[in-house]
């Protein structure tokens, strides 16, 4: 008599998530309780790739990093999908059989390499892979005062007036004449009162 499993496949799945999340945090909770623990500034520094982590994390990041992550997993995977195609095509018994089987798996290999070629010299014409920033180019306008204007203007020193916290008291002279009309506002604010209920 056979015997029945007693949990579906779906139970399966979940026994699998159950035994994958306990092993992770017995795993995580082992290595925080065995590693030493010694902070120095230098240790809770921000890691920049090997540059000198300067002004505020909360910058955008430099999107260069995600353009060489991606190409290197576009790589990678063609090593992935490259190693099996070696293993298996490359049996003398499967050549032996038909000698077509070598022709064709290596045409189909030049075409999937080919392809990732293709997405690389893209990228690569793209510009996406120059790690050097790109020169910035300053805007030309087109103006009939020569240059030496502004070198002479930027060469000008400017001395800075000293200041005080408490402004000197001023006495300010009346710059309309003594028999002029005093003016009045150009208009005059109303304030309307808000319906009563």
């Amino acid at each position: 008599m056979e015997q029945v499993s007693q949990l579906t496949e779906f139970g399966k799945i979940f026994l699998f998530l159950i035994i994958g999340i306990l092993l992770v945090s017995a795993t995580l909770f082992l290595s925080r309780s065995l590693s030493i623990r010694r902070p120095t500034p230098l240790k809770l520094s921000s890691y920049e790739c090997g540059e000198e982590p300067s002004g505020n994390s909360w910058l955008q990041f430099n999107s260069r990093f995600y353009v060489i992550a991606l190409v290197f997993l576009l790589f990678d995977v063609e090593l992935i999908f490259i190693f099996p195609w070696t293993t298996v095509f490359g049996q003398k018994i499967l050549i032996n059989a038909d000698p077509m089987w070598g022709w064709l798996t290596l045409i189909e290999m030049f075409v999937f390499v080919g392809i990732l070629l293709i997405g690389l010299v893209y990228v690569w014409r793209k510009g996406d892979l120059d790690w050097i920033r790109p020169e910035q180019k300053l805007p030309v306008a087109e103006s009939n005062i020569p240059l030496s204007v502004y070198d002479k203007i930027n060469a000008e020193v400017y001395t800075v007036k000293p200041f005080f916290a408490e402004r000197p008291q001023v006495q300010v002279e009346s710059i309309a004449p003594a028999n002029s009309p005093v003016s009045k506002p150009a208009f005059k604010p109303t304030f309307r009162k808000p319906p009563q209920a």
